[in-house]
């Protein structure tokens, strides 16, 4: 296997088993995580809420016992479309191969325990995209305008960035164009950096550091001073036990949704040129304390609580590109792969195959663009 496939299958396979590690996980504080696992979270663990079916706001949704999420199912429903086109995407192709894939034919959804159309997974900004696209047939560039402004367009693109390895730039524009038919304002802004961030760390020999980098160069308004600001803090942390609580106080004064995460502020996930999704700043924070460590920013995803399972799936796929498929430890791939019935590595074989013909194609289509350039620039 190549490096490219090695590294889309970890970023692929990374990103999954952290969504299910974090949706046991997801709404909670640290303290109350702590309270109720006692202790820190090492690994699959089972529903916050034993009687899952029955308690709210939880049910009916099975999270833990290594069931992946909306995250993931999202993910790899965007790798069936880049397996259809074999080829860049933009908003049009959301509109015409994206939706389809939530309303029409069932699959085995984990949370639900049953066979279902995703769109019964999916959580109300998500839904908007079948709101606006199919039944409203929106100019897909703009359908995310109105939507609530949150993670939802950002925790599915790893994609792009798989497709758009050692690009960042690119990957970034690819994502922001992807991400218009779902999010608007720094919702989709987030969806272009992390697109980008996975970009970097498909580059041979990245780091931590360079996908930092990466993300504050194409990162914008309170996007970019998120980041900024929560990676400045991270570095001066030795483990994630510790930076919990500083990376939370770092990233609060760009979110809009308040501390208590169950009960949003008046302001919450509106549109803002000051404003930040937490979510992404958080993973990227988490990525820099671990040093690039799979293990060790997956579980600072976990136990940080509060949207859990997104900012493991974006920690987890950045890491799991930085690492390659043996950074995700077995045991976890295992479990989640039995329990959420799915085949997490077949994604990633998958979108190493597409994105080799893109990456190809590319190539071709830049040799073109420069013979024609240098026409441009010969004497009469």
């Amino acid at each position: 296997m190549n490096l490219l496939g090695d590294k889309a299958i970890g970023c692929l396979v990374g990103a999954g088993v952290g969504d299910a590690l974090g949706g046991a996980t997801e709404g909670w504080t640290p303290e109350q995580i702590r309270e109720r696992y006692d202790g820190y979270v090492t690994g699959v663990v089972p529903p916050f809420f034993p009687n899952w079916r029955e308690a709210r706001p939880i049910a009916p949704y099975h999270k833990g016992d290594g069931h992946i999420t909306d995250d993931t199912l999202m993910t790899q429903a965007l790798v069936e479309v880049y397996a259809k086109r074999r080829d860049h995407l933009d908003a049009y192709a959301v509109a015409e191969d994206l939706v389809p894939l939530l309303i029409e034919g069932k699959r085995w959804v984990p949370e639900l325990e049953a066979e279902s159309l995703l769109l019964h997974r999916l959580f109300l900004a998500e839904k908007w995209l079948v709101a606006r696209l199919h039944y409203g047939h929106v100019d897909p560039r703009e359908a995310g305008v109105g939507n609530i402004v949150n993670c939802g367009a950002t925790m599915y693109v790893a994609p792009i960035g798989i497709v758009n390895a050692s690009d960042p730039d690119r990957a970034y524009a690819e994502a922001i164009d992807v991400a218009g038919a779902h999010q608007s304002s720094y919702g989709r802004e987030a969806a272009g950096v992390f697109a980008a961030a996975v970009a970097a760390a498909m580059t041979p020999g990245a780091s931590a550091d360079a996908v930092v980098e990466a993300a504050l160069r194409t990162a914008h308004d309170g996007t970019r001073a998120a980041i900024e600001a929560v990676c400045d803090d991270a570095r001066s942390h030795e483990s994630w036990q510790d930076a919990l609580a500083p990376l939370r106080e770092s990233v609060a004064p760009y979110d809009t949704v308040g501390p208590d995460y169950r009960a949003p502020a008046l302001d919450a996930r509106r549109p803002s040129r000051t404003k930040s999704i937490e979510e992404l700043p958080i993973a990227l924070g988490l990525v820099v304390v671990a040093g690039g460590a799979y293990r060790d920013a997956v579980l600072g995803a976990v136990n940080y609580g509060r949207d859990a399972d997104s900012i493991a799936t974006m920690a987890g796929a950045i890491c799991g590109a930085l690492g390659g498929r043996d950074v995700v430890p077995a045991e976890w791939h295992e479990q989640v792969a039995e329990a959420s019935r799915v085949e997490l590595e077949s994604a990633g074989h998958l979108m190493a195959e597409v994105a080799a013909e893109i990456i190809a194609r590319d190539a071709d289509r830049a040799g073109e663009l420069d013979r024609s350039r240098a026409g441009l620039l010969e004497e009469p």
